[in-house]
Parts: C-alpha cells; structure tokens; sequence
C-alpha cells in the first residue's frame, strides 16, 4: 500500500528471500523490491561481512532477518522463509548452500514453480576458478579489467590500472535481475520456475564484450591516433611513456575534453552523426571559416575511403591527424570564453551532446538528479536522511511510487513470515512438460535503437528466443564506425530492414511493423517518440497491447532540466564523476577505459524494464512502459559510494592514475616474471597469510610496514607461483590477466552452441561471418538456466540485408517492393561492402 492506495508496482505481490552479501545479491533484491517485491534479506548473527553505509541502499525497502544457517534451528527458519518464497536469491560460492542444507535442485523438485538464482564469482563448471575467494578486484582482475585498461593507459605505461568501479557486481546485478524476471514472466505462462546461476566473471565479460571482440584485417580507417601509435611503439620496440599532455593531443576534437572560462573542463561527445559535429561548429561560430579551409563533407561515407573525394569528412570518427588539430586547437579558445554551465545548456538546447565534468559529491546534489528522481531521500535508522540512487528501471505508469522508498526494517523470522504468508502465490495449472525451450519463444521485439544500449538491450533478448526485427533508415545517421562495428556485438540474432520510417510508404511498413509485434524498444527523448507517434495514447491507435520501452542519457521518472538533453554514454561519465575520479583531478579527466562501460549495463536495465512489464501484463492486462537511462544506472556503477548523509565522511574512494589498489591488502603487486599479482586480503586473513610460504612473519610486521614487506617478497617468486600458494591458503589473488590472452585461451570454432557448459570464460570464433572478416567474439553466456533455452545468436547480418524478405512477409510482393526501393521508401543495402574499408 502506498499512502493509502493499492500499489501498482509490476512485481506486486512477488515474494523474495535474499540470502545475498556484499554488492550483487542484496542488489538484484534491492532491485525487485522497487519494482514492488516484498523481500525477506538474511544476514548472519555476526552481520553482514561487508559494513559499509551503501548496505543502506542494497537493503532498502527489504525486511531484514537474522539466522545462523549453521545451527539446526536456523536451516529451519530458512527453509521455512524459502517454503513462502517466489524467488530465492544467494551469492556464495558454489556449493556453499548445499553444504548448509539449502538444495536447489531438491527444493525445486518439490516446488517446480520455485525460481533460483545463484550468483557465484566464477562459474559451477569453471574447475579451476569455482572455488576462488572472489572478490570484486580479483574477478576484474582474473578478467582482464585492469591490463591494458584503455589507450590512454596502455599508452601512459601504466598497466595493470586500477579502477575502483565494480563493474562486475553491476553488470552481473543487471543480469541477473532481468534473469529472474524473464523466468518469472515464463512461469506466468508454463506454471514453471527455474534454477538460474549468473557467474559475476561472465557477467563482466559480457560488459566489456565491445573491447573483446576481434576482427581480422581491421580497416585502418577505424583506428585512432592513438590506437596507430600504440601499434606503432610495439612494431618499433618503444616504451610506453607518453604523458597526459601528449595524450590530449591525439584525442579526436570531438571526443574530448576543453577548459572553460571558469576553470571547469566540459566534455564534447559528438563524432560519428551526421549532424552533432556541424551543429555543435555552427554553434561556436568556426564552422564557416573551416569549411573554408577545406573541411569537407562527403556525400556517402559507406564508400572506402579510397573513393573519397576528400581525406575529410565532417561527422566521421576518427578524423585524421590535421584536421583534428586544427579543430581543436579553434574549440579550446571559443570554450574558453563561457563557463561550463553555459555551454551545457548551449549544448542541450542546440540539440548535440556535451557536459561539464562534475565531482560525484556534485552528481548526488545535483538539481536535475532531485528533480527527476535520479536522487532520492530515504531515512535509515543508522545514518538518518540518506541521499541514494533512485529507481533504475521502472514503469511509466508506476515510476512515481518508486521515489519514496522506505529504509531497511530488521524484524524477526515469525514477522517475516507473517507478512509473507499474507501474499499466497497463485500460479497458472502447470503445462505438460515438454522440450525445453526459451523463456521468450515467441515475442517478438521492434528494435528501433542506435549506438550501443538500446540495440544491445534487444540482442540480450534474443538469446532466450525472442524474434527481432531492426529497423533502421534508408540513409545512416551516423558513420560505420558507430553503426557497423557496433554492431558485430549488438546486431546478433537480429533481422535488418532499412526504412524511411517519417512518411507515405516507409511509414505505412513502419506502422504494420508496430502493428505485428509484442514489444518496440528506443532509445530516445521524449520530444522524438511524440514526434514519432509512439507516445502512450497514439501508440493505442497502432497497436495496443505491445509493450514500449524507452531508454535515454539523463531520463528518471519525473522530468527535470536536461531531461531532452541528448547524450551518450561518456557524458553520463563526466556528469556523475566517473571520469574525474578515475582520471584524478579536474585538470586530468579520463574517460573510465572500457567502451559501452555504462552502456550495456543500461541496455541490461531496459531488458529488466520489458520483462517486468511482460510479467505485469500476465498478471494483470495491464500493458506497461518500461523505461531506464544511463544516468540511473550510473549509482549502480558507483554504488559502493554513491550516498550522502549528514556527517557523511570524505568522498575519498580510490582515484587517479597512480593509485594500485584500496590499501596494502589489496593492491597490485610487482613479482619476480616481471608482472603483477593482485593480492585482495582483510585484516582476518593475516594468520592464513601468516603460514603461506614466503610470508612467514607478515603478522608481526606493523600495519605501515606490510607494504614494505609485501613487496620485497612477492619480488622473490613468480605471479603464478604466488597466485596458487595465496589461493592454497583460501586467500583472495590472482595474476592480472589481459582480455587478449582470456580470448586466446578460451576461443573456439563457432558450434551453434551458447558457450553456457564452457566455464567462466568462451569465445566463438565465426570463420565464414558475413562480414568478410574472420571474427572472434564472445558468446551469450552468463545467465544459465537449468530449465530454459540459451540460444547461441546467429552473426550480425549486413545492414538491410531481410528488408525484403520482412516486407513479404508484410503481405507487399515483388513489384511492390522494387517500386519502394526505386523512390528511396526502403532500402537494401547502406554500402556495397559489409563493413566499409
């Protein structure tokens, strides 16, 4: 109930155990209690083995109990919670529950409706890994997160890199959640639950699959300066000792960051569209005189670049070395005349992408994250008023509940049953069951999405069965560079049809396409989907049951000042302080290293967004609006301290170039093979530490000597060496390994197969891909459900390659079609090769 009313949430009535620690598992409960779950959380007698305030946050809305699984009496309480429960949520180890008593597999053979969900570090079948101590920083590192974290660091020389981010409890937590709402959505319809384990060492893969993917004979003309130059030293034997400064000058003019009048750097994101380098040149008032000096643009740039007219063209990426500095070097004086506040509303209202880097203290007070509910206010009976992320995925018509969370409540297991047992499930008559199949057989998805989280949101679907169709216009919007290399990751297990979608014919395929599917999915602003009919009350004319998802930069549920405001994924960076933490000042922003960083964690929300408003309109015919951005999923990126409350401490999390870890426990250490360990230890782990063979003495060391001592001795022995006694001993280590050698390592010839039975880690290598090129990529592999279909994506097809086919099937024939091809209606083809040399 909610002031009084009935709740609207879509997963009303949805019970939760949440057995959970640290950040994924509490997060994936956090996460379907805003959506409206009522969710039981477990903490040990001894509490929670992370303290931090940010378990605030995890635990909001959630009741807590306290049960020791280890006690007869306390895997009676459990199992007990469990017997009332839709969904049970756990992040141990593999077979840590089992061993407590808590069997799956057993409990769900007597309550097949009954949806698991397991979140280990590494996988079940990964017989190296599973039984890691694994932390946050030991599955980044295991995983290639920190080697050759981005050009600019490999290029610095500094490598391994750490970043503070837990990129792999986000990505895994998005995941999951939408996961666990994909099976509960199935279950409305087979009667059925299922077992489903997310390893957090895959969900991170799948996160950085845009800078895992391999593509032979990669066309010069998409490498940047610095990508060239880094080729460049390793053919020539060079160090990597580039500075900053030197940095900034291979970066492209519109992808980076320039000095305001107010001392503020304000970073401009506008390469690769058609439209946001002009714009944003006009705007300055340069445009003419370097259209002037020969800046051109070309009429088609899907052609090579050997048939180019000019060596330029205005709105591709990366722009050669001469123009890019002769653009920049005019933008640094005209930035220089505004503050940055200026130029982010300049920038907003004339419709092209920028924003002043901001401090994340900032992000978390700032006015359009409280307008729009970005930022909430819930009160903790430990810290008081607490600002938190607020909601990071919701429906349209239900997003305003979700603003008023409430804190954490610790009850006892009698009161928690209590309130569980007032929600009885009621569940369809089971089906007969028969061959396993995929938990989205038969929706079908409109993809009208660009760049990376949208189309990525979409593809996620597909692997568990969903058709998809993506729709694009006859003329691109953007280069080939954003379009098709993009889309060797996003276009799996889709369809392309090219259209001119704003009027006559185009408009008429566009509307029968609405018509014929379940569920349209954009990225986008609001002005753009009214302007398009697809806003609530004219997408009722088209087609009234199909479910619309919106995903957008700066969106939450209410509206606020930059609302409209276009942007990726590098602007959310700058806006919530990621980049400024991760560079280490305002003088040396970076951009955190990994493409699609946030991304792709967003285009995991808004498949959590469909699946709970597939769920809802099982339960109740209620057809939802899901949406999320990239700036709500931004505090789950942060989240360890993205809060603030009232004698809050210092915004002091680890940041900056030079940092290599949290403190002398948990840091990168220099070995004898000439690379790095990461060691990851608590104080508590100083006696296992102790009898580990080459640190005998450690626990008599002084607290500010341990460094001195650690790195003495791990210079006396190998990184393998090190990693295997320290995990002998049940210590948290790893060697830091680099995404080259996981894909060389764990690579295999395309199958048909999803690469779920393969461990932690699996590639697929496509020899005969239709692009032309011999391709490695990973596979669609971190959720795997016992019970559903994982299905292994078919390649990206060429652009327009099913438009006729997906007109036929419209009901238009053959003479019809060439006469819309011939009058630029649809389209087949953007470029004669797959992907543009």
């Amino acid at each position: 109930m909610t002031n009084g009313t009935a709740s609207t949430l879509p997963l009303k009535g949805v019970k939760v155990v949440d057995f959970g620690q640290y950040i994924a598992g509490p997060a994936v409960a956090m996460i379907l209690a805003d959506l409206g779950a009522t969710v039981v959380h477990v903490d040990p007698p001894s509490g929670p083995p992370w303290v931090s305030p940010a378990n605030a946050t995890l635990n909001r809305n959630k009741m807590i109990v306290t049960i020791d699984l280890k006690t007869t009496e306390g895997l009676a309480e459990a199992l007990d919670l469990i017997a009332e429960a839709d969904i049970v949520v756990e992040s141990f180890r593999p077979g840590v529950m089992a061993r407590l008593g808590i069997d799956f597999p057993a409990l769900r053979e007597d309550r097949p409706e009954l949806i698991t969900l397991s979140i280990p570090g590494f996988a079940s079948n990964d017989a190296l890994r599973r039984d890691w101590r694994a932390y946050e920083s030991i599955i980044a590192a295991c995983s290639g997160v920190f080697t050759d974290m981005g050009l600019n660091r490999v290029l610095m020389g500094i490598n391994p890199s750490f970043s503070p981010l837990p990129l792999a409890s986000a990505y895994g937590t998005m995941l999951a959640a939408s996961a666990v709402v994909l099976a509960l959505q199935s279950r409305e319809r087979t009667g059925y639950g299922d077992e489903i384990e997310v390893p957090l060492a895959s969900a991170v893969m799948e996160g950085l699959c845009y800078n895992s993917i391999n593509v032979q004979n990669y066309p010069d003309r998409y490498k940047t300066q610095r990508e060239a130059e880094i080729e460049r030293r390793r053919v020539e034997g060079l160090p990597m000792n580039v500075t900053y400064e030197e940095l900034q000058e291979m970066l492209d003019p519109f992808y980076r960051s320039y000095k305001c009048k107010d001392g503020r750097m304000f970073y401009v994101v506008c390469p690769s569209h058609k439209h946001h380098a002009k714009r944003c040149l006009k705007t300055l008032g340069i445009y003419d005189e370097l259209v002037a000096e020969g800046l051109t643009e070309e009429e088609d740039t899907y052609l090579p670049v050997s048939e180019w007219k000019s060596d330029v063209s205005l709105g591709v990426y990366p722009l050669p070395k001469l123009w890019a500095d002769r653009i920049a070097e005019r933008m640094k004086h005209v930035f220089m005349t505004r503050t940055a506040k200026e130029w982010e509303r300049i920038f907003g209202r004339g419709k092209f992408p920028g924003a002043p880097q901001r401090w994340l203290q900032e992000w978390i007070n700032d006015d359009h994250a409280e307008t729009a509910g970005l930022m909430v206010e819930v009160e903790d009976s430990e810290f008081g008023t607490m600002t938190q992320p607020g909601p990071m995925v919701w429906l349209e018509e239900s997003g305003e509940e979700m603003l008023a969370p409430t804190g954490r409540r610790w009850v006892t297991v009698a009161g928690a049953l209590k309130q569980l047992r007032r929600m009885p499930t009621k569940l369809p008559r089971p089906k007969p069951r028969s061959e396993k199949a995929g938990w989205l057989d038969g929706v079908r998805v409109l993809d009208m999405c660009n760049v990376i989280a949208g189309p990525h949101s979409v593809s996620y679907l597909a692997r568990f069965g969903a058709e998809v169709i993506k729709i694009d216009p006859p003329t691109p919007n953007y280069d080939s560079w954003n379009t098709v290399i993009f889309s060797l990751s996003h276009g799996r297990g889709k369809r392309s049809i090219l259209a001119d979608i704003s009027s006559g014919e185009g408009r008429e395929v566009f509307e029968k396409l609405v018509a014929s599917v379940n569920v349209i999915v954009w990225n986008a602003p609001d002005r753009q989907v009214k302007a398009l009919g697809l806003d609530a009350d004219s997408l009722k004319k088209l087609n009234p049951d199909a479910i619309f998802c919106k995903l957008d930069c700066f969106g939450g549920v209410r509206p606020g000042p930059r609302t409209n405001y276009l942007g990726y994924d590098d602007l959310v960076q700058a806006t919530t302080g990621i980049m400024l933490r991760f560079g280490g000042g305002m003088d040396t922003p970076e951009e955190h290293a990994h493409v699609g960083t946030i991304d792709v964690m967003c285009g995991f929300g808004g498949s959590l967004g469909v699946a709970a408003a597939l769920y809802q309109k099982l339960k109740t015919g209620v057809t939802g609006r899901p949406r999320t951005s990239l700036s709500a999923l931004s505090g789950l990126a942060q989240i360890p301290y993205c809060y603030d409350y009232e004698r809050r401490g210092l915004f002091d999390e680890p940041s900056g170039r030079e940092v290599n870890g949290y403190d002398d426990l948990v840091r990168f250490y220099y070995t004898a093979s000439n690379n790095f360990v990461l060691l990851s230890a608590e104080e508590s782990d100083l006696p296992r530490l102790n009898t580990v063979e080459g640190l005998e003495g450690i626990i008599d060391v002084p607290a500010d000597g341990r460094a001195a001592f650690l790195a003495t001795a791990f210079g006396a022995a190998r990184a393998s060496d090190w990693a295997e006694r320290l995990q002998a001993a049940d210590i948290g280590a790893t060697v830091c390994e680099n995404i080259e050698s996981i894909r060389a390592y764990n690579s295999r010839p395309a199958d048909g197969t999803p690469g779920t039975d393969r461990g932690s880690y699996a590639f697929s290598v496509y020899e005969d891909h239709p692009s032309g090129h011999v391709i490695t990529q990973l596979d669609p592999f971190a959720i795997r459900p016992a019970h559903g279909t994982i299905y292994a994506l078919d390649p990206a097809e060429k652009f327009g390659t099913s438009t006729r086919p997906i007109l036929e099937e419209l009901g238009y024939d053959s003479v019809a079609i060439d006469r819309m091809i011939a009058d630029g209606a649809v389209c087949e083809s953007w470029s004669r090769e797959y992907l543009p040399s």
